[in-house]
């Protein structure tokens, strides 16, 4: 697995050098700092960093809103650094798409497996929407050898197996996959005439 690429943002140049400090110190790669909200959602279209430690108080734009803005348009981990734990800022952080927060002071102990925790789950949210994308792509793709078996059925008078067997035959003489037969089928860029 590639090193996973963090960014720190606070509005604290020292809390921003003791993060940095803290997380190279073990091993990880600090792409990027930012010292307000602002910077954090422009820094991170530029960086697409795999984590997000940033603090909730910040001038310009505090972190709440820019865990918003970023997760519209990225899928980062983002946990936020707070003073305080009000149940309020709990419920607007995970409305955010926050994934988790710390309290201030942040120790070591307390640091790394908060930064652990959320790359696991960035990685599960990824691995998820690639499982969506391939159930997507199989839908479709049965979707159109069903339709093409259909046009099959109506243009040769077959029965829906024989049509079946017609594309399976078919696909596997030129080996080309089901799929793909069944969308030149539906184009019109693949002759029906029946088997010998």
């Amino acid at each position: 697995m590639t090193q996973p690429r963090i960014m720190v943002v606070d509005d604290e140049p020292v809390i921003r050098m003791d993060l940095r400090e803290m997380l190279e110190n073990e091993g990880y790669l600090v792409v990027a700092e930012a010292k307000n909200g602002e910077e954090a959602v422009s820094l991170a279209h530029r960086h697409k960093p795999d984590l997000i430690i940033m603090d909730v108080k910040m001038p310009v734009l505090n972190g709440v809103k820019a865990s918003q803005i970023i997760r519209s348009f990225s899928d980062s981990s983002i946990l936020l650094l707070t003073a305080y734990s009000q149940r309020e800022l709990i419920q607007d952080a995970r409305k955010a798409g926050v994934t988790a927060y710390l309290v201030k002071p942040i120790s070591e102990e307390d640091l790394f497996p908060a930064v652990e925790i959320a790359l696991s789950q960035k990685e599960k949210e990824a691995s998820l929407k690639r499982d969506i994308v391939e159930l997507k792509q199989k839908i479709e793709d049965r979707k159109a050898v069903e339709k093409a078996k259909g046009k099959l059925m109506g243009q040769l008078s077959l029965e829906e197996g024989a049509a079946y067997r017609w594309m399976q035959q078919v696909s596997m003489q030129r080996r080309v996959p089901l799929a793909k037969l069944a969308q030149e089928i539906l184009a019109d860029k693949h002759p029906i005439e029946p088997l010998a």
